[in-house]
């Protein structure tokens, strides 16, 4: 059985623990997931499980419908790496039952897309002076190359520009409860993403270590 699985970010929200304190978690619904594919060493040059997650909007159309009808296909389908000691088989379930509470995972989303944006929000500069009679220094990034030499900007170099939207994972992060009658999961903290967004949860490497 692979160690990860596919969840939709709830939102968040709090829960209480043992000693009365309050912990702020995220609620995510993980799964079910089933086996669409099992890719293996001999075959493929590695070994993976693709697993795939939610129902994808119907169509219109008789066709469509047919189609929909016969062979419901996945939202969304991703690729878990097995171990040489995992096993996984084509139309095999995976639920939130992988994890127990006190568990450290790795959640993979996208990022929040905040559209195009200048040096001073994007990478926190400080910008310009604020007195001495200068005007629309403020936010500015100042200089971006030098002049004779090497005569151009750096490929890389920190600028304004679209912010956000990106594929981002949290590292280490812990889980409070795994409820697999009701495909809930609720970590400690933030994950990245959008309500909804789609989030790659996997038993943490580092979190073993």
């Amino acid at each position: 059985m692979t160690e990860g699985i596919l969840g939709k970010k709830l939102g968040m929200t709090q829960v209480f623990g043992a000693a009365g304190k309050a912990e702020a978690v995220t609620a995510i619904e993980a799964g079910p997931c089933t086996v669409m594919q099992v890719k293996t060493v001999a075959k493929d040059g590695y070994s993976a499980a693709r697993l795939g997650f939610g129902e994808k909007k119907a169509r219109a159309g008789k066709k469509a419908k047919a189609k929909e009808k016969k062979a419901p296909a996945p939202r969304y389908v991703r690729e878990f790496p097995l171990d040489a000691d995992q096993k996984a088989e084509v139309g095999q379930k995976i639920d939130v039952s992988v994890f127990k509470s006190g568990d450290a995972v790795d959640i993979t989303g996208v990022s929040r897309g905040k559209g195009f944006a200048g040096g001073v929000k994007r990478y926190h500069f400080r910008g310009g002076p604020k007195t001495h009679g200068q005007s629309d220094r403020l936010r500015a990034p100042g200089s971006v190359g030098s002049n004779t030499n090497p005569g151009r900007t750096f490929k890389g170099l920190r600028m304004a520009g679209h912010m956000g939207a990106e594929r981002v994972t949290t590292l280490n992060l812990k889980v409070v409860q795994a409820d697999p009658a009701r495909n809930l999961l609720l970590v400690k903290g933030a994950v990245p993403g959008m309500t909804n967004g789609l989030l790659l949860i996997r038993k943490s490497k580092k979190g073993k270590k």
